[in-house]
């Protein structure tokens, strides 16, 4: 077995702790070329296409890389911004706040974020956090409810990226947070100021990422985590039973999903005489094209096609300070027993300390 070097050490160097904070993914442009790397990057992974490579190879790369990088190139340009993809935009600035964040709060932790698939990737940011002389590394999902095709995949490529290694970090993973009470009390929060602001709908639609259905039947705990996080979130804003409804979207194929359908549910709502819907995204913790494109866009071109009369999508948790000391909450506990509190270089720390005091006024 052939090792990678490792980096420049002196004896007797104090250790460090870093975090990596990992989203999905997003090109690094809205365009075809670009889809086309990213998709197939993302869809070549066995834990997101459960079908033998011999079945799956010829469809992907005979008709979906050839047909779907295009028609996908022109939904990511209707939510592009002059920064990038909204998704990078916000994992950036998600894992800046939660360093000055524990900064404030006296841990000495390097932060890092990458994306299972396209750039930062999780490999170089690992190298990163290793040449910063981290001997113990937190790896903390952007994914609140565990699926083998998001948490676990994050999972393979850091071991992936670890079997090559001559000298393994400690390694600590976040499998899930889909009921953790600061994350619920988040999302309670932002629904809450949304109504304060925009005044309350007769429906509010929980609408998370769809997945096959076998993949339940299987054993795979993410549609019972979405139920879950789905429930504590309407017990927190006491919404009675009929007013909170659960549904996922993100259909891929023509094979049975999880259920009910987001879109045609709906549909279905408005033909119902439902005037007025509240869309809110609890699977994602930063706004992407899953909700400002599918949801915000196409949801709501159904859903007031079919007769609806005000459609709201409820925008995800972002850099809302609520949510992101939550994060750091989470980071704390699983932290717990790592020496992060010594700070090993007391101007490093005073400069962690001024970044989060500067990042919470321009808050």
């Amino acid at each position: 077995m052939r090792m990678r070097p490792e980096p420049a050490y002196t004896h007797g160097q104090p250790a460090r702790t870093g975090i990596l904070w990992i989203n999905l993914g997003t090109p690094e442009a809205p365009t075809p070329a670009a889809l086309r790397r990213y998709l197939g990057q993302f869809l070549s992974d066995p834990r997101v296409v459960e079908l033998p490579r011999a079945l799956w190879w010829p469809i992907l790369h005979g008709i979906i890389l050839n047909v779907r990088p295009r028609k996908s190139a022109a939904k990511y340009a209707t939510i592009w911004t002059p920064e990038g993809s909204p998704l990078k935009v916000w994992t950036e600035r998600q894992a800046k706040l939660l360093q000055g964040l524990l900064g404030e709060r006296g841990h000495h932790v390097t932060v890092r974020w990458a994306m299972r698939y396209g750039e930062p990737a999780i490999a170089r940011e690992l190298e990163a956090l290793k040449a910063a002389g981290c001997t113990r590394i937190l790896i903390l999902p952007a994914y609140p409810q565990y699926c083998a095709a998001t948490t676990a995949s994050v999972f393979d490529e850091v071991w992936r990226w670890a079997g090559g290694l001559r000298w393994v970090p400690e390694l600590r993973f976040v499998n899930h947070y889909h009921d953790d009470a600061g994350y619920i009390g988040a999302l309670a929060a932002r629904v809450r100021a949304h109504w304060a602001e925009h005044g309350r709908p007769e429906r509010l639609v929980m609408s998370f990422h769809g997945m096959p259905a076998r993949t339940l039947q299987l054993g795979d705990p993410y549609h019972c985590e979405c139920r879950k996080t789905g429930r504590l979130l309407a017990e927190a804003l006491e919404l009675p039973p009929e007013q909170a409804v659960v549904t996922f979207q993100s259909r891929f194929g023509k094979a049975k999903w999880l259920q009910p359908y987001t879109e045609p549910t709906l549909v279905e709502l408005a033909r119902q005489g439902v005037g007025r819907v509240d869309v809110v995204c609890p699977g994602f913790t930063a706004d992407c094209i899953e909700t400002l494109e599918e949801i915000d866009q196409e949801a709501r071109a159904a859903f007031l096609s079919a007769g609806g009369r005000e459609f709201h999508c409820i925008p995800c948790l972002n850099d809302d300070l609520g949510w992101l000391r939550a994060l750091a909450d989470l980071a704390e506990r699983h932290l717990a027993g790592w020496p992060t509190r010594t700070p090993h270089d007391p101007a490093a720390a005073e400069a962690t300390r001024q970044r989060a005091r500067a990042l919470g006024a321009a808050m």
